[in-house]
């Protein structure tokens, strides 16, 4: 029932949404099997260097459409994904498929020490373009961040 319902939405798509879902779903995948087998340190370069970037930079109104069709397309496709997409997943597609229209953005590492600070640590990875969250924007708040990657 529920591919009948997927495939409903796809057919209400227009080509231009298609496509960036298609997107989304190669980088999501990519970004998985990244992170799941690369050390860490090897992705890295692929993120950029460790800054941010200003939060005062306007996106043009083209640009803005693009960061939050990206946002959309990888929020759509992360709550029906296969490979367990949570937030480093989606912001390091997210945050590839910015670099390729050019659109500088900045990913954030945080953490929390949740409700009981003695216990266990929690981490959050969400992405900025501009001024807009393209993921993780939900609870970003809570957590200190620890490192911002952009663009060289």
């Amino acid at each position: 029932m529920l591919w009948l319902t997927m495939a409903a939405k796809w057919i209400k798509l227009n080509w231009r949404q298609r496509l960036v879902l298609l997107e989304a779903a190669y980088y999501l995948i990519a970004a998985r099997v990244a992170i799941r087998l690369l050390p860490f340190r090897w992705i890295v370069p692929r993120l950029g260097r460790v800054e941010e970037t200003p939060i005062e930079r306007q996106l043009s109104p083209k640009e803005h459409q693009q960061a939050q069709g990206i946002g959309w397309a990888i929020a759509a496709l992360a709550r029906h994904f296969p490979l367990d997409a949570k937030c480093l997943t989606q912001a390091v597609a997210g945050k590839w498929m910015l670099q390729r229209r050019g659109l500088p953005s900045t990913l954030y590492l945080g953490i929390d020490r949740g409700r009981d600070e003695a216990k266990w640590l929690e981490a959050h990875a969400w992405l900025r373009c501009g001024a807009d969250f393209v993921t993780g924007e939900g609870q970003h708040e809570r957590f200190r961040v620890l490192t911002t990657f952009t663009e060289e």
